[in-house]
């Protein structure tokens, strides 16, 4: 549970609201809004707009609003993190994300959380400036014009083009798009979702609006950032298990990956709406996806093709399939994964040696080979080899298959060095994996490991 959004409480009373008239507003209903104000919840993505014009709050500042409530526990990081910066375009503010490096260089590193390197030329002006003037300034919206005296120049050009997209778009703004993307791919691995949604948003959300204005070539190269964008924000609802959301922009990313004309993030989608329908034990429609995107008019990198058999194997054995059959599958994934060259595309580029183990690992388990399964972790499971977060998941089916092959405490330790790294990244998704272990364990609920494991996860 997460700690309640004072903030978010403040802006609405200031707006003269009550939780029932937000909600008839929106509309949405009143346990939706004190969830929201709870830190229980969130707003689906495509209210936060019309939810940020009542509160009579700017788009960026919803989002700090919200963070209040999510990113509490999470280690504060060496160096400056992403930041949204509300710059004033068109008269209202705009959430214009900026990269770690881009802040860490600017005299904005004075202003974020965390170990944050001075600038190495200090802007006088800045310095001069009450405590009280800057709070306003980031909350308001900084004009555009101020940006280069920041530091920020680069960012400049970018705002310029929401103004102006005919004019100022170009390669310049959509590589700056890609930059900003890849960063907060790299942050979730070690801060979590909950850092890395609200930025991610804030670069769809100008996406969105510069693809609307954008000429036909623009707008398919924008479409296509958006839409790997999008996927990524559908993976990050994903981790939070906020399934609704991760549909959503799902969806959102195949209807841009339409409009771009990128059939091979087509199949990627249906891929990873695959995961999804593991993640709910849906082995029937996991089925039906895998086999769509193996089977789809496109061309997929043979990684892609690889992990499309790896799903394959692991809905038919969550299906009751013979062992013989599914080692047929994962013997395709490995084929397939031995052929790929390292020159494919950047979509199959996560995917190697390392992941398959780990999810040949998971289809012994659904097969009903938890020992051999856990022989394989064992093998191959080593913390350098994935980010925090990943690492912490991993282990929570490590220790799924030790509690199924009748190794209660080996489980528990393992469950509950997973635990700490779920907290540490708030990995939703890993710590509904570890209560699923909890359960396993349940004829062994009186011993000291077991016991502090409950008792780490009910905290």
């Amino acid at each position: 549970m997460g700690e309640r959004r004072e903030g978010l409480v403040r802006a609405r009373k200031a707006a003269n609201l009550t939780q029932e008239k937000l909600a008839a507003l929106l509309p949405a209903d009143e346990k939706s809004i004190r969830a929201w104000e709870s830190g229980r919840s969130e707003p689906r993505p495509h209210r936060r707009d019309r939810l940020a014009r009542l509160l009579r709050i700017s788009p960026a500042r919803l989002e700090e609003l919200l963070r209040e409530g999510t990113a509490a526990g999470l280690p504060r990081q060496r160096g400056a993190p992403s930041v949204l910066l509300p710059v004033v375009v068109d008269g209202r503010p705009v959430a214009l994300p900026l990269d770690r490096a881009t802040v860490a260089a600017s005299v904005l590193a004075r202003l974020v959380p965390g170990d944050a390197a001075q600038p190495a030329v200090p802007t006088t002006e800045w310095d001069a400036m009450s405590p009280l003037s800057r709070r306003s300034l980031l909350k308001n919206g900084l004009p555009v014009a101020a940006l280069p005296a920041l530091g920020i120049g680069s960012a400049e050009h970018v705002a310029r083009a929401l103004e102006n997209p005919r004019r100022y778009l170009d390669k310049t703004v959509t590589q700056y798009f890609r930059r900003q993307l890849d960063q907060y791919k790299y942050e979730d691995g070690e801060r979590g979702p909950a850092t890395t949604l609200p930025m991610t948003l804030g670069l769809l959300n100008i996406i969105d609006r510069l693809a609307r204005d954008a000429t036909a070539e623009d707008q398919r190269e924008l479409l296509r950032i958006g839409s790997e964008g999008a996927e990524f924000a559908g993976w990050l609802c994903r981790d939070r298990r906020q399934r609704e959301d991760s549909l959503y922009w799902h969806d959102r990313a195949m209807e841009w990956a339409q409009a771009a004309g990128d059939s091979t993030m087509q199949g990627y989608i249906l891929l990873k709406k695959a995961q999804v329908a593991y993640d709910e034990r849906d082995p029937r429609r996991m089925l039906v996806l895998t086999r769509a995107v193996r089977n789809g008019p496109w061309s997929l990198p043979q990684r892609l093709r690889a992990e499309a058999a790896q799903q394959e194997a692991r809905a038919e054995a969550m299906l009751g399939a013979s062992a013989d059959q599914v080692n047929r599958n994962l013997d395709v994934a490995w084929k397939l994964l031995d052929e790929a060259g390292p020159a494919e595309s950047p979509l199959g580029a996560h995917f190697n040696a390392t992941l398959l183990n780990m999810q040949t690992a998971i289809c012994y388990t659904e097969a009903g080979e938890p020992r051999r399964s856990v022989e394989l972790y064992e093998k191959t499971l080593k913390e350098t080899h994935f980010s925090r977060r990943d690492y912490g998941f991993f282990l929570s089916l490590m220790a799924n298959s030790l509690a199924l092959s009748g190794e209660p405490d080996q489980a528990a330790t393992t469950a509950l060095v997973s635990a700490r790294r779920a907290a540490e990244t708030n990995s939703r998704r890993t710590k509904e994996e570890l209560r699923r272990v909890v359960g396993v364990l349940k004829p062994w609920h009186n011993r000291p490991d077991v016991r502090e494991l409950r008792e780490a996860l009910n905290s």
